[in-house]
């Protein structure tokens, strides 16, 4: 085992009325777990934890869909919390849970051996983060939270400027990064693949949304 060992499991689980995804990354080296997203129906989630424990959990985003089991699920593991940084003080004032790690482009999030890149992606919210999961013997896995989804990008409530630095974000800090195989998991509906949204990105910014 090294620092670099990035064999994982990831479990998702769709939750609230809203269809979020949560997902479960379990580092298979060493048992250390983290959640993406503690959204919306806390039992549901300490289900899915089964009592095991549960090492840090990363909030995508201030969005309230994201983050409407993330008291309850902290109070019951004692799990570590981080955000992006422009977003922290939000979480907090929503859910009174203190954000131990505030994130920042290209920071790492670890969790036992695994080591999960940080991207930033401004425009669906100030602070919204994406993580980036090498894969051991596979494609890496990007959970983007709602700033990119099979189709575009994640709402902008049709501000231009907004619009404009998100899809600028993913398309050089995503599509310029990562390959074809790469898979984006996102914050709600099914998966999808940097290779089957690519040829559609010039079609996205020619729409605006």
């Amino acid at each position: 085992m090294t620092a670099r060992d990035q064999r994982a499991d990831v479990t998702a689980v769709s939750v609230g009325p809203m269809d979020n995804n949560t997902y479960l990354v379990t580092c298979q080296a060493t048992g250390s777990r983290l959640l993406v997203d503690a959204a919306a129906d806390a039992p549901a989630l300490l289900e899915l934890l089964d009592g095991r424990g549960l090492d840090t959990v990363v909030t995508t985003h201030r969005h309230p869909d994201h983050l409407g089991a993330l008291a309850d699920v902290v109070a019951a593991t004692g799990a570590r919390t981080a955000a992006g940084a422009d977003d922290a003080g939000a979480i907090t004032a929503a859910t009174g849970v203190a954000i131990d790690e505030r994130l920042h482009h290209d920071d790492t999030v670890r969790v036992g051996a695994l080591e999960l890149g940080v991207l930033h992606l401004r425009g669906h919210t100030p602070g919204s983060v994406a993580l980036a999961l090498d894969g051991a013997r596979g494609p890496t896995r990007l959970f983007t939270g709602d700033s990119l989804f099979p189709g575009g990008v994640g709402n902008t409530d049709h501000d231009p400027a907004r619009f404009t630095q998100l899809l600028d974000d993913v398309m050089t800090r995503i599509f310029e990064r990562f390959d074809d195989e790469t898979t984006v998991l996102p914050g709600h509906g099914p998966a999808t693949t940097l290779g089957a949204e690519r040829p559609h990105l010039a079609a996205w910014r020619e729409r605006g949304w």
